[in-house]
């Protein structure tokens, strides 16, 4: 590559990162604003000594350091995923890694469900205006219930059923990941025009051989965004899955934890760590949705 070449790659890469730089400093900064604040009474009333004076350094000191902070630093939970990623075996339950891959699991096989579900059904309600004028407003409806009034009964039916482990919060997962990609792909399958299908039949194509060759194509770039709201939406569902149950790993489990012994720093860990997971989801569903279209366009 020329050193124009660089040069251009450094001047984009500037273009679309500074505003990110500048966002994720805005965030910082307000974040350790609102650890001081918020946790200035308890340093007073815990850290801070009553019988000698002291400074707003030395408040603003004991508000950044505090074990059981209100809200964490910044440095806290930064040094709290280090001490876990690195301080500990990757198949020990203090690796926020080995939490990682439980939910991770669950929210994969749910992702998976919930895609095919919404395909199928996609495909049944644009093949039939009696499973349109049936499905459609039940599929919309059953986004009105609560996932946390629906996750216990959900995992109690199964449970009984005989299906324990990943099954139940995959299932949860799947029930909302399924609902952006049916609206999705009932949409993306619509597209066509009425040309362009009564062209295919005039060659004598079949349904089947429609949808195969005109209508998921012309789908898919209504089908990945909506993957991409799937996926997070999964991984959500995974996480409130593991806290009605009490499990043991997930990093749903974690943040219960660390809520039940009351160590913010570690729900925040927890947090920040569902947070990179998500973005890592989203983000290799992105880079297969480059593939599939950069090969759509240039066949």
């Amino acid at each position: 590559m020329s050193r124009s070449s660089w040069r251009a790659s450094w001047q984009r890469f500037g273009l679309q990162g500074a505003p990110v730089l500048v966002v994720l400093l805005a965030v910082l900064l307000l974040w350790y604003v609102g650890a001081w604040a918020m946790n200035a009474q308890g340093a007073v009333e815990r850290v801070l000594p009553s019988d000698q004076p002291w400074t707003w350094q030395d408040l603003l000191a004991a508000t950044l350091s505090m074990e059981r902070p209100v809200l964490p630093a910044p440095h806290q939970v930064a040094a709290d995923l280090w001490a876990s990623l690195t301080g500990w075996p990757i198949d020990s339950p203090r690796n926020l890694l080995f939490h990682v891959a439980v939910t991770g699991e669950s929210t994969l096989w749910g992702f998976v469900m919930g895609t095919a579900l919404g395909l199928l059904l996609a495909v049944a309600i644009v093949h039939s205006r009696t499973l349109d004028r049936a499905l459609l407003p039940w599929i919309v409806a059953s986004q009105t219930v609560p996932v946390l009034a629906i996750a216990p009964i959900v995992l109690v039916i199964l449970g009984s059923l005989g299906f324990s482990g990943v099954a139940p919060k995959a299932v949860i997962a799947m029930y909302l990941c399924f609902f952006p990609v049916t609206v999705a792909m009932v949409q993306g399958l619509r597209s066509p025009q009425r040309i362009e299908t009564e062209m295919l039949y005039t060659y004598a194509a079949s349904r089947w051989q429609a949808l195969w060759l005109l209508r998921l194509p012309a789908a898919l770039p209504y089908l990945f965004p909506a993957l991409r709201v799937g996926i997070a939406a999964g991984l959500v569902g995974a996480m409130v899955a593991e806290l009605p149950t009490g499990a043991q790993a997930g990093l749903g489990a974690r943040l219960l934890t660390g809520s039940y012994y009351g160590n913010t720093v570690q729900i925040w860990s927890a947090l920040v760590m569902s947070a990179l997971l998500g973005l890592t989801l989203t983000a290799a569903v992105a880079g297969v949705e480059r593939l599939a279209l950069r090969n759509r366009s240039q066949g």
